[in-house]
């Protein structure tokens, strides 16, 4: 028979052990990144420049509300955003330090599409 203290210390970590799991999750991605976007067909601007979050997997931009986007382990990455009238799409792939990929979208009724880098600072 369980003693009392055994079962409470089992459901103790029974219950602990998830949270710990997530705090401690985390990718080979994880961290800051500065993100070059440039327009190859379409009229919206030239290129855009800004910077990244990715924590857990998850791709964040600190200012932009509506942008949400996943890095799988082996570093395949699919983003989306909106800001304003403009909405856009993107995938590709991550490696440690750099990556690379493809987006399109559109700026009101302007379609336009390109290429993106990213570099990990």
């Amino acid at each position: 028979m369980i003693s009392k203290i055994a079962r409470a210390c089992i459901l103790a970590f029974v219950i602990t052990a998830p949270a710990f799991d997530i705090a401690i999750a985390g990718t080979a991605y994880d961290g800051s990144w500065s993100l070059a976007i440039m327009t190859q067909r379409g009229s919206c601007d030239a290129s855009y420049q800004f910077q990244v979050q990715i924590i857990n997997g998850i791709v964040t931009s600190p200012g932009l509300n509506k942008f949400r986007g996943r890095v799988s382990s082996g570093g395949r990455v699919r983003v989306s955003v909106t800001a304003g009238g403009k909405v856009a799409s993107g995938s590709g792939r991550l490696a440690p330090t750099s990556g690379s990929g493809l987006w399109r979208g559109r700026s009101g009724s302007n379609r336009c599409s390109g290429g993106w880098t990213a570099q990990r600072y």
